[in-house]
């Protein structure tokens, strides 16, 4: 449990924390009781802010490694009413890659990203554009594919949502 537990505390932290665009959402702080210049229709913090914005609920697979040099970790994340698919991805085969991130919804719905993978060997994600959720978070899965660039195009690793 440790390996993977740890696999999927790095995509929580990164989503709970806020970095897709919360910015701005924050409410106005109240006034003090009592304060005859308090604005009667202050905006009131939303009981859905945990802080920093909108909380991102975060549903991840395991980190996967091939042997060629990917290592990948792909996840379903909702907040309010949207629903998206992110890949966490780090590609060290020297070559760049081609990758297709689906994000698999209720009713057979499919929305897919093409990302082309840099040859630089640093962390960077690629995902879906935001949709309006259709049903349960449970309803969703999300899997990234990374294949050579070129006629040959052989797969070199699967990731997904579900473990």
């Amino acid at each position: 449990m440790g390996a993977a537990a740890a696999a999927v505390a790095l995509p929580l932290a990164v989503a709970s924390a806020g970095q897709v665009g919360d910015t701005g959402r924050a409410a106005a702080p109240e006034a003090p009781r009592g304060d005859a210049k308090a604005v009667p229709d202050a905006p009131r913090r939303s009981p859905f802010l945990l802080g920093l914005g909108l909380a991102t609920a975060a549903r991840c697979g395991p980190e996967v490694t091939s042997p060629d040099g990917i290592e990948a970790q792909t996840c379903v994340l909702t907040q309010g009413e949207d629903t998206w698919a992110r890949t966490y991805y780090r590609n060290a085969t020297g070559e760049s890659l081609d990758s297709v991130l689906s994000l698999m919804g209720p009713g057979g719905r499919t929305v897919q990203m093409r990302c082309t993978t840099g040859a630089d060997d640093e962390p960077a994600t690629c995902e879906t554009p935001r949709e309006r959720s259709r049903g349960g978070p449970d309803g969703y899965t999300a899997v990234t594919e990374f294949a050579e660039r070129g006629a040959e195009r052989a797969l070199l690793l699967r990731s997904g949502s579900n473990s």
